[in-house]
């Protein structure tokens, strides 16, 4: 006999991610560029590992299988080069920070007069090998942000929610991202194809000989695509007056100046004060371009994803990560930035600790991809 009793439905547990209840892919963006932004203003390793640490701990939550979530381990990997590639330059050019505690001396390279300020090896010193860990960590935790970023966005449905003055540059990027797995597909294939015949398929011949049918069967999809998007009318544009087009021309240029300007300041030390609002105009004059060079596109949007309360807590939640760093060094700038000199152990602030662990939100508000059990249950 059934059990009469309703089931028990969590209503606080995040819904599964499909395509009709993914999470739209720029508040994934604005999620990692509020960390981004928070990692920018410190260099203290202990803030830039936890900066680290909350996003993997969101990557490994809520990505999927796509093609796409696999960038996040050569994100990692990248991030990793560019910190050894930071210490090597400190070790064999010498670190702009003075220094007391001398690890290791190298034989130095004799310079001409017109190097002066230059060297290559001499003396390494602790508290150099500090400062280029802690800028090297800085660059680190920027290229993880990025990777989380593109793990987890779709990048087809964000180039799909671009305005219509970009839709030519969406189109564009959309082919080119398709096309580049077929490349790599076609070499796989051809080159087993060549083991399989006894051929050599390393080496400067065996790529040539490769090459070619690659070059080919790119070129006959190219044309394909061609015949089809000229078949669906792309590329026929409405009649705009010549007065909005210049208006379009010099609202976007100068709003994307004022961004460029804006997000610059923001990430300065010295430019904390004016940066917000050139950013917000800049940006308010580059939304109005962008409306504006709409016109010239008619086209309708199939099927747009949504921006629903999750997309607005998860890009929230960057932003307020983003925001309370900024405030927080201008309120107590000391921990955020540590000396090299003289060699002292970092030490953990609380209160910009507790503000980084809010990019932890999107792990319990966004959407849970959908497990292997899952998809064999809705089968």
């Amino acid at each position: 006999m059934a059990d009469p009793s309703p089931p028990v439905v969590n209503v606080l547990r995040a819904p599964r991610a499909d395509r009709s209840r993914a999470l739209h892919a720029g508040a994934w963006w604005l999620w990692a560029l509020g960390l981004a932004t928070a990692a920018s203003r410190t260099t203290n390793p202990l803030l830039l590992a936890l900066v680290v640490a909350v996003a993997g701990y969101v990557v490994a939550a809520r990505r999927t299988d796509a093609p796409w979530s696999r960038s996040y381990g050569a994100f990692l990997r990248l991030g990793f080069a560019v910190l050894v590639i930071r210490l090597a330059f400190a070790v064999l050019l010498g670190s702009p920070v003075p220094g007391t505690h001398v690890v290791v001396t190298l034989p130095e390279v004799p310079l001409p007069g017109w190097a002066q300020g230059v060297r290559i090896g001499g003396r390494v010193t602790a508290e150099g090998l500090v400062f280029a860990l802690r800028d090297g960590m800085k660059l680190a935790a920027l290229l993880v942000c990025v990777g989380a970023a593109n793990a987890l966005a779709n990048p087809a449905r964000l180039l799909k929610s671009l305005p219509g003055a970009l839709y030519e540059a969406g189109v564009a990027a959309v082919v080119a991202m398709t096309f580049a797995p077929h490349l790599v597909a076609d070499v796989a294939r051809l080159r087993a194809a060549r083991r399989l015949r006894g051929r050599d398929d390393r080496g400067v011949r065996a790529l040539l000989q490769v090459g070619l049918p690659v070059l080919e069967g790119a070129l006959e999809r190219s044309v394909a695509l061609a015949a089809a998007m000229d078949a669906r009318g792309y590329g026929r544009t409405a009649h705009v007056p010549p007065g909005v087009r210049r208006a379009t021309a010099a609202l976007t240029v100068g709003g994307l100046l004022g961004v460029c300007a804006g997000t610059y300041a923001l990430l300065s030390a010295s430019g904390g004060r004016y940066g917000l609002p050139v950013l917000l105009l800049g940006l308010a004059a580059a939304l109005a371009g962008l409306r504006l060079g709409g016109r010239r596109s008619v086209r309708t949007r199939y099927r747009p994803d949504p921006w629903g309360p999750r997309a607005w807590l998860v890009s929230a939640s960057g932003a307020a990560v983003g925001a309370l760093m900024i405030a927080a060094t201008r309120l107590d700038p000391a921990p955020l930035d540590p000396p090299a000199f003289p060699l002292t152990a970092p030490t953990l602030p609380v209160w910009p600790a507790v503000s980084l662990l809010l990019g932890l939100l999107p792990a319990f508000v966004a959407p849970s991809p959908a497990s292997a059990g899952a998809k064999e249950a809705a089968r």
